[in-house]
Parts: structure tokens; sequence; C-alpha cells
């Protein structure tokens, strides 16, 4: 009986949500078809294609997907220089790209972005939608001014109180689609002027149809948009398994990135034949729906159909919601989506994890997604390897036979070579001298370098080393010295060198 409750419960939240969702899907997709220069349709099409197709087969329930404006800062230049088809083209390579990202089981990759990294592409995403808002304040090109700007906020502000005192009366009806429901019958009962969905552009169309795109197939064609495909392909996948990771953290559970990557190429292969400009995930949308409680695949089901329905039955009705009601559920959003403990932690964290924040939120901001997260990982890594080359440590003493023993700790590899060789006294030690590896590891080319190295300074000073406790992987890389290891078969650790020798 209890399970029957919270079975029709999570019902109601899903599709009241997917409610929400579908009427918040509505002006972004317009807008960032007009950003790519595609008619809004094209936007609102590929929302539907996109939200379906991943809600039903995504690796993570409850996340939203549909046309975004990562992805359509890239397509405006490709539509300028060649036309909408190959847009089309570049979608469907796109989604092969992912499905083939998918199939190898790359997507496992993305747990291996630090969280600072995370941190700022939450942070810089927020700012994004916040600032993307501001479109919305302008008329004909010109900004708003005089009753029109007051309108505007007045009714923004409304939105926004709305969304953030109804829980504290009732939490039957999600507070954001309350807030646009009250506002849009608002403005309607008293015939306030004001910007609506209709103001963007028409919604009214019909049912989407298949379309092969017309383009000429030859090698100078393909050279044209693999470019392009592979760059939607690595945005598109990157900002979805970012956001996946987000909802895992918020939801306390673990979505799945391999699937969420093939239903990503999917969905865009689909896209693309339906003559529309693809997508990924919506971290805004996405946001919208995992506050509202929504936690199952039926949310994004509800979404993507309702929106269908409102190109079909609804396109009147969509048209007269003010665009104040959606601009303040979206501020709400920026607002909920950006981590503000990371201001005050940024004082507390090591200073290049400030750094990392600050750093990958500003790129995000002024660049692009892609160029931020891998600068913010690139930089996480080299400061890992300073981190642990600075970590390498030595230990001497001496056995009974007046021989040497060096007892080395750490990690041995391109970003420590330095320092090991600086640990030696070649010169001054005795004729025997053991280097000790059972507390060390080799992890590199550069690593076999150095300790050939080493064992060519003691031979020209004609003493003799002795290496022990290193693996398989060593001696056989091992030029100079491979002569100098003592091998123990019960003792010998047995780990792998990444060397292209080897395989």
């Amino acid at each position: 009986m209890l399970q029957n409750r919270l079975s029709r419960l999570a019902i109601k939240t899903d599709v009241l949500s997917g409610m929400t969702v579908a009427l918040a899907l509505v002006p972004e997709a317009i807008a960032f078809a007009l950003i790519a220069h595609v008619s809004p349709l094209t936007g609102l099409y590929a929302a539907f294609f996109i939200c379906l197709i991943t809600a039903l087969f995504g690796g993570r329930p409850g996340m939203i997907s549909g046309a975004t404006g990562a992805l359509a800062v890239v397509m405006v230049s490709l539509v300028q220089q060649h036309g909408v088809e190959y847009l089309f083209t570049s979608v469907v390579l796109m989604g092969v790209f992912q499905l083939l990202f998918g199939a190898l089981k790359l997507g496992k990759f993305i747990r291996m972005v630090p969280y600072s990294v995370m941190l700022g592409f939450v942070n810089g995403l927020a700012i994004v939608i916040f600032l993307a808002q501001f479109g919305h304040f302008k008329l004909a090109g010109h900004w708003m001014n005089g009753q029109q700007l007051l309108v505007m906020g007045g009714l923004i502000a409304l939105t926004m109180a709305i969304i953030y005192l109804l829980p504290r009366v009732t939490t039957v009806i999600p507070s954001a689609l309350a807030a646009i429901l009250i506002v849009a019958a608002l403005v309607a009962g008293l015939g306030i002027d004001t910007k609506t969905v209709g103001d963007m552009g028409s919604i009214a169309g019909g049912l989407p149809q298949f379309h092969i795109p017309q383009i000429p197939l030859t090698l100078e064609t393909l050279y044209i948009i693999v470019p392009y495909s592979l760059i939607l392909a690595t945005i598109g996948l990157i900002e979805s398994l970012l956001t996946l990771t987000l909802v895992d953290e918020i939801t306390d559970s673990r979505g799945q990135p391999n699937r969420e990557s093939l239903a990503q190429g999917a969905a865009n292969v689909v896209a693309g034949f339906f003559a529309t400009m693809g997508g990924c995930a919506m971290i805004g949308q996405s946001m919208i729906n995992i506050n509202n409680g929504a936690r199952h695949r039926l949310s994004g089901v509800v979404a993507a159909l309702l929106l269908l329905g409102f190109i079909l039955f609804l396109s009147r009705w969509i048209e007269m919601i003010p665009l104040a009601a959606l601009v303040g559920l979206m501020f709400v959003v920026s607002q909920k989506t950006f981590a503000w403990s990371s201001l005050q932690a940024l004082r507390k964290i090591p200073r290049q994890d400030a750094i990392i924040v600050v750093g990958v939120t500003l790129i995000t901001v002024f660049t692009d997604l892609a160029i931020a997260v891998l600068c913010g990982v690139v930089f996480a890594a080299l400061v890992f390897a300073w981190q642990h080359a600075r970590q390498i440590t030595v230990r001497t003493r001496s056995d009974g036979h007046d021989w040497k023993i060096y007892e080395l700790e750490g990690s041995l590899f391109f970003a420590s070579v330095a320092n090991f060789s600086e640990l030696f006294t070649p010169r001054n030690d005795p004729p025997h001298v053991v280097i000790e590896f059972r507390r060390a590891r080799v992890m590199d080319h550069s690593a076999i370098e150095a300790i050939d190295t080493l064992a060519l300074r003691y031979q020209q000073l004609g003493k003799t080393l002795h290496l022990r406790h290193l693996s398989p992987d060593c001696l056989e890389l091992l030029d100079k010295a491979k002569g100098m290891v003592e091998v123990d078969e019960f003792e010998d650790p047995h780990y792998r060198i990444a060397d292209n020798k080897l395989g």
C-alpha cells in the first residue's frame, strides 16, 4: 500500500516537473536556434528528439537534454559558410562519434575530472545561464527602458518570489510551474504589455519529417564536416557527462556515463536525420527537474512529449507566456546552480585548487566549456605531477660489509627524475652501493632513463651498483643497468610501466 502511494507520488512529481521543464525548454531552444542561424522549429524539434531519446535510454534518469548554447556557438560558422544541410550532416556524424565513445567505454574517464574543475564548471555555467537571460531585455536590438523595463523587472521579481515562497505554503505543485502559470494568468487577465514567447518566433508546426541531408558525397565534404563534428561531439559529451556527475552528487546516486554517451550519440544521429540542430545535456533544465524532486525517466519523457504537443496543438497558448516568467525561473536556476560555498572554500583549500576553480569559471564564461575543462584538467595534472615529484625521498644506511644502502620512497616518473638524481653521491659512496626500490615505483620511460644514467655514473667511477625490488618491466627496459638488477621472484613487485616499447 505504502509502495503504491510512493509510486503515485513519484509519478505525479515527475509529470508536474516535466511540464515545468517543457515550458523552460521553449525559449531556450528558440534562442539557441537563432544563435545557430536556423529556424526556431529546428531548435524545438532538436529539443524534442534529444530529450525523449536520452530520457528513455540514457544513463542518468532525471537529467534533461536538448538544444544547447555551447553547441550553437560552434554551429553558427558552419551554417554561415556552408549552409544548413552541412549542419544536419555534422549532427549525424557527431552522434556517430559519441556512439563510438560510448561503445569503447570511455565514459569512465569523466570520473578523473578533479572536483575543483567540477566546481569551476558548475559556477561558470551558472554565470552563463544568468548572463544569457539579459538578451531578453532587448526590443528590436535595443535595451528596454522606462515602463517596459519596470514591467519586465516587476514580473521577474514576482516570479522569483513565488518560486522561493510557495514551498513554505504548499508543495502540491512545483513552485516553478505555479509561478509561470500565475504570472501568465496575471499578464493575460490585466492585459499587461510585455514580451512573450511569441515575440521570439512562432512555435507552430507539424510532425518532424525524416530528411536525408542534401550534400555532395565527396572527400571535400568530409574535410568540412569532420572537424565540426569532432568539436560538437567533444563539447556535447563533456557537458553531458559533467552534468551527469553533478546530478549524481546532488541525488547521492550513480549514473552510467557509457550508457549516457550511447544515448546522446543515438539521439543526435536521429536528430540529424530529422533536420534538427542536435544537442546535449542542459544543466539549467536538469537542475529545474532535480530541484522539483523528479528522479525518474518519466519526467524527461513528459517534457519531450509536451514540447511536441506545444508545437502541434498549443502553440497559440504557449506563445502568450510572458518571457519575464521564464527569465525569473532561469535566474533562480542560476542562483541554485552556483556553488556559493565554494567562495568561502577558496580561502581554505590549497592555492592551486582555488586557481583551478576560478580559472575554469572564467574560461567557461568568456570562451568555451570544452576549453575550460581541458585547461582545468591539464593544470590539475601538472600540479599533481609537481607535488608527487617533490615527494620522492631516500633514507641511507650502511650494512655490516661497508655497503651503502639507499632506501627510495615515492614515485619515479618524468617530473621527479631531476630530484631523483640529486639524492645520490656516487663520488663519495663506497665501492658497493644498493638502491632499494621496495617502497618506490618506477612509472615511465623517463624513470628508466634516469636509472640507466645513474648506473653509468657509478660504472665510470669503478663502483658496483645493486638494484633491488624492481618489476620485470623495469628489467626488460633497462639498458646499462640491466646487469645490476638483483632478481627475487618471490619479493619483486609486479607492476606495469607506461612505455611504448612494451606494447
